[in-house]
Formats: structure tokens, sequence, C-alpha cells
């Protein structure tokens, strides 16, 4: 018997004996929410488009005037009837129109520097199904959200940028229905992030919103990567298993959660282009381990952002992914992209709306945004500073973008305030249950400049230990602040431990010294880690020219690109940069009138697609690789 037969013989004989030795009673679902990894890539009923909407700034619709929650606020969507006892004061028929997805700042001039409760409904038909489960599934809603349907409460979240799932199973019915949300973007102090922002706190149904339907048993979350260290796998005869003559094996492992399944049941996973398959078995956790041993893989770079078509089943669920395989970790001060040293030439997006501003949500948003980052001649962009939204992450997929992916701890939060800590971590779960099989993205991102004290320290060493165990396969970062010894710039933030990629931001000639002062400044590393300038740059408003001192001029930005790129050069352990940021958005902190006008102006291009005299300094730099070294 050949090692290929024996190896698939011990692998028979381990299910078989889980198989014989199991019970068939269903496995718990889990206490967690619902992500549903890939529901992007689910058949959905589409509930986008014209949302009835009543502004709520008292909130009188879910609170009476003691603040106690109504029993039949306006979730009930009640229809004012001849005779009544009690006068009703709110009708969505009546009411004006929002568009879903989308923020309401720059829909209704009304609406533009508004922040509080609003109310949206919208009518639906509906067919069940027999075995079958229905989640309303929300792309985003900032900041906090109720959902009602049919005047039934079915959940409510907080967080403005990750995607969540209501189970709306016992709530819909055959016929007419109706779903009401209340959407509240009220910052607050104990909030992730917290009062205080660079960016537009745009509210409202920000992301698409639909209806997905699951089998009673279906696949809530799945990992599927690529395993360098095939030795690392807990199956039989692993180390030795291969087939005599063939090309190189690459070796793929996988993860999937099943709720509503049965210890024992068989989960599969297949890529046809590779005429490869294989099968686990659920365990008492609720996951089942699949492997695939493949022979003539092409990894995902961004020179071949290759993507496969993987298809997962358990039962009657089926799930069709486009998944890409690459390895990323750090050796030294060096950061290997399949087993390579690689410098990452980056910019930092927000996710703001090329040409109409207001939050970015289409796949036009993410083509226009990444399609300037590539004619800029980069590998890798810094989506700052919270999750954007999946056409980004697909977006970067096809085009082979590197990805700096961030979790909304930004400023000075409550890093002493547990509850705080649990909302961050719910955040960061959601972020990477849901983004977990996006090639493009290589770096969890903890945080964005944090105070340097022992209680964010604690925090943010909590949050990367999580991210660890949630997913060991990806590089942890953060954006850390620097101090100066007069024209020394030092890097030893305490937080430097636990990240293995130090982010650094650093404004010469901006907040502080002029664009020549980097040429004298020197650097010193307290970490023989990889160094990624997470931002660095100035503001201009596109079309003001003036001379090199002139604040605002393109001259200006010019200026601090040019003397930035030579200092960047003399540090020997830069692996990486993302200067600031890559086009013009809306801040409420930039009310400069005639140069800002509530933009923060630093991008190398404007919310109109102007591209200002420092986007090709820094293309020109990218394309003839004249700044930053590999190793």
């Amino acid at each position: 018997m050949n090692r290929l037969s024996l190896r698939l013989f011990a692998l028979f004989a381990t299910y078989t004996g889980i198989l014989v030795a199991m019970n068939a009673a269903p496995l718990p679902s889990p206490p967690s929410p619902i992500v549903l990894t890939g529901a992007d890539r689910r058949p959905a009923i589409s509930l986008d488009g014209e949302w009835a909407s009543i502004v709520d700034p008292y909130f009188s619709g879910l609170y009476s005037f003691h603040h106690e929650e109504k029993k039949d606020g306006w979730f009930m969507n009640r229809k004012a009837q001849p005779g009544d006892a009690f006068v009703t004061e709110y009708d969505f028929a009546k009411a004006p129109k929002l568009k879903v997805p989308a923020d309401w700042n720059t829909q209704r001039e009304s609406l533009f520097f508004y922040e509080g409760p609003v109310w949206y409904e919208r009518d639906f038909t509906y067919q069940p199904k027999e075995h079958t489960r229905v989640f309303l599934h929300i792309g985003a809603a900032n900041y906090k959200s109720w959902f009602w349907v049919n005047g039934q409460k079915v959940c409510e979240h907080e967080g403005g940028y990750t995607s969540f799932n209501c189970e709306v199973t016992d709530a819909v019915h055959a016929g007419a229905n109706f779903v009401v949300a209340a959407v509240d973007n009220t910052r607050h102090e104990d909030g992730v992030p917290t009062l205080e922002t660079d960016w537009w706190n745009y509210g409202g149904l920000t992301r698409s919103v639909s209806l997905i339907e699951v089998p009673e048993a279906f696949i809530d979350q799945y990992d599927v990567h690529l395993n360098d260290r095939p030795e690392s796998r807990n199956i039989p005869d692993q180390a030795d298993f291969g087939v005599p003559g063939s090309e190189e094996l690459a070796y793929i492992d996988c993860w999937v959660h099943l709720v509503g399944g049965h210890f024992g049941d068989k989960v599969q996973v297949e890529i046809p282009e590779l005429k490869s398959k294989s099968v686990g078995v659920l365990l008492k956790d609720g996951r089942a381990k699949v492997f695939l041993d493949v022979v003539g893989l092409q990894r995902w770079s961004p020179e071949t952002p290759k993507l496969y078509k993987v298809l997962i089943t358990a039962g009657h669920d089926t799930i069709e992914d486009l998944i890409g395989f690459r390895t990323v970790e750090t050796r030294g001060t060096q950061i290997l992209l399949n087993g390579k040293p690689i410098f990452l030439r980056g910019i930092a997006i927000h996710a703001e709306a090329p040409y109409r501003t207001g939050r970015a949500n289409t796949d036009r948003d993410a083509e226009t945004l990444l399609g300037w980052a590539k004619e800029m001649g980069c590998n890798y962009v810094r989506l700052a500073h919270y999750p954007h939204d999946e056409s980004m992450l697909r977006t970067a997929d096809r085009m082979g973008l590197l990805v700096w992916s961030e979790n909304p701890v930004y400023w000075a939060l409550q890093f002493d305030n547990p509850k705080v800590l649990a909302k961050a971590e719910q955040q960061l779960d959601e972020e990477i249950g849901t983004s977990r099989n996006h090639a493009a993205i290589i770096l969890w991102s903890m945080a964005n400049e944090t105070p340097s004290t022992e209680a964010r320290t604690r925090f943010i060493e909590t949050l990367a230990s999580r991210t660890r165990a949630l997913d060991p396969t990806r590089l942890i970062t953060a954006a850390l602040l620097v101090r100066a010894e007069g024209e020394t710039k030092i890097v030893d933030d305490a937080l430097g431990s636990a990240l293995d990629v130090i982010g650094v931001n650093e404004y010469i000639g901006w907040y502080e010294g002029k664009p020549e002062t980097a040429d004298t400044t020197q650097w010193r590393i307290g970490y023989e880690k990889p160094l990624i300038v997470s931002e660095f740059g100035g503001g201009a408003r596109a079309g003001l020219h003036g001379s090199e001192d002139e604040r605002w001029t393109e001259e200006y930005q010019a200026s601090i690109y040019r003397h930035q790129l030579g200092m960047l050069n003399r540090i020997p352990q830069l692996r990486g940069m993302s200067p600031w940021i890559l086009m013009d958005f809306r801040s409420p902190n930039r009310p400069l009138a005639g140069i800002q006008d509530e933009f923060n102006r630093k991008g190398l291009i404007s919310d109109q697609g102007q591209k200002k005299r420092a986007f090709f300094i820094l293309q020109k730099a990218y394309e003839d690789k004249t700044v930053g070294k590999p190793e």
C-alpha cells in the first residue's frame, strides 16, 4: 500500500471511529451572534432602495416622556383609525424617503450635520419556505440600531462599520410584510470610536440591507487558507504524505462552523479548478476541519491576483466563494509574502465616495478609489479607520492590492472601561468573522494614535491576543504615535511588543517643523520588527498654487512629499508606507472657509477627482521603486 493509500485509510479510520462513537443529538447554537461569512456570496432578496424616514431627535418614537421604552412605539407602523382613543402622530406612508444604502447627511440638506435617531420603514412581500431560516442582513448601520419586522423586535446592534444579522424566521409571514429600523448616530464617550474623530459621522443604513435564506442547518462561518507548515496539521501521516513524481504539493487548511448541525455531519470543501475536494466531520464545537492537498496552485499576489472558486457544502447548504491563496509572515525586519520579502508601496483610504461624497458603498466607489491607488503604483492600501465595505475587499482581491484592515479603536477611548473593551472585541469579532477569507488582507490593525498609558496597552494587548486566537494566519499592527528628542524620532511605545509590524504616524512639515526638517531627522526604532510609516503628509486645496513655502498650495504639499521620501529611505527597517491620504474627505474638525470647507484636504486627489502635484511625485517614486526596500 503506497503512502497516499495509507494516509487515506488512516483518515477514514479516524472519521469512522468518530461516527461510531457519536450520538445524533443536534449541536447547540453558539451564544455569539450569527456572522454569515461570505454573506454577499449567498442568494439574497434585496431591500435596497427608497425607505420612508422620520427624523426623531428626542427619540419619542421609542421612549415615553418618562424615558420608558414604549410597547406601541413607531416600530408598530400603526395607521390611524376613525374613533381612535389616542392620537397617532406619525405615518410612514406620508413620510419623505431616504435611499438605502446611503448616509442621510448627503441626501438632505437639513440632515447634513444631524446627529440623533432617524426611523426607516420599508414594505416587502415574502413567501416563507419549509425547513428554511431567514435572516435580515445589514451591511452597516451607524452607530446604534434597532430592527423590527411586522412590529416584532428582531435585534439591536452597536457599531457603525461591521455587518450583522437578525433572525426573522418567526417574524415574517406570507404576503405583505414591513421592516422598521431606528438608527442613531449619536456619539458616546463609551463608544468605539468615542466622541471625537477626524472623519464625518455619517448616519443611517450606510450599506446594503437584504433577506438571506438558509437551511435549518447552515454554514455560519468558514476559514480557508494556505498552510506552508503542514507539519502543524494534527492529522495522520501528514509529514510523509506525497505523490511520487508529482509537482510540488500545496496544503490548504479549512474549518467550517455549522449552526443546527449534528455531531458527525459531513462537510465538504472543493476547489474544482484544482480538481481537489475533501471531507471533514462536525465535532462537538460545531466545527469541521477539512484538509486539501493540491497540485498546481497559483499563489495570490499583487502581480498575480489569482482567485479560485471554492465550494463549501454541509447538508443542504452550499456556499460558492472566490478565494486567493497566499501566506504572510515576518522574518526579523522583513515582511514575507509567499516566502519572499516585499515592500508595501501604499496609500491610506477613507470609505468616502468619490465625486458625490458621503459613505462609499458601491462597486463603482471601490473600483474608482482602488483604481486610483493602482494608477499611483501601489501594491497595498491602508483602509482606515474602521472596517470597509465588502465591495472594497472584493475589489482589492481582484486588483491585487494588499490591505491593512482596522478596528475603530481611535484616539482616546475609555481604556479602563470593561464595557468599552467588550464593544471593541465585538466589532473585532465581526470584522474578522466577515472578512477572514480575503487574500488581500494581510494586516489586522488594532488601533490608531492612542495615548501611551498602561490601561491603553493592556486594552490593545487583549485585542491582539484575541485576534491571534481568531486568526493566526495574518500579521497584527497598530498606528502608533512617536516622540522626539531634538532631531531624532523615537519609536518605543510599549504597545510595540504586542505587534508583529510597527506602524507609526508622523507629520513633519505640517504639524511640526517645515518640509525640509525631514532632511535632518533621524529615527531610532526600539523594536527589531518591520516598520510601516502608516501616515505622513499635509493639506492642499486642489488648484491652489503658489510658492513651496505657502501652506495649502499644491506646491507646499509636493515639497512635503519630496523631503519625506528622502528621509524615509534612511530608515533601514522601513518595509512599507501609506501616506495620508488618497482622496480629500469630509471632517467637521476642518472648518477653514475657502480652503477646507469641512474637508480634510490632505488627499493627493480632490473629492472631485483632481490629482494634485504630490500624486505624481509619489507615483514616480513607486513606479521607479526609488523609495523603500523589501530587505
